[in-house]
């Protein structure tokens, strides 16, 4: 014997129909907390102060990035060109 049943529900009334509790309030109080600590930090992950602690430990660093693109940029164009 095979028996099929089909509900029509909103996730809400499932929950309280099997007894869940609801979270929805709880949900809601973390991600006002979550947004409010991601504005007061967000200065912190602008491209200016990223740039800023990655160069801060080191003050040659910056003379490094521009010797290196410049090494990559001469390797490019050492290269030889493909014959068609």
């Amino acid at each position: 014997m095979k028996v099929i049943v089909t509900v029509d529900c909103t996730p809400l009334e499932a929950r309280e129909f099997l007894g869940l509790p609801d979270v929805q309030p709880m949900q809601s109080a973390m991600m006002d907390q979550m947004q409010k600590k991601m504005m007061e930090n967000i200065d912190k992950f602008s491209p200016e102060s990223i740039m800023q602690s990655w160069f801060s430990f080191d003050p040659k660093m910056g003379e490094r990035f521009q010797e290196m693109f410049a090494n990559m940029a001469g390797l490019g164009a050492a290269r030889p060109k493909d014959k068609k």
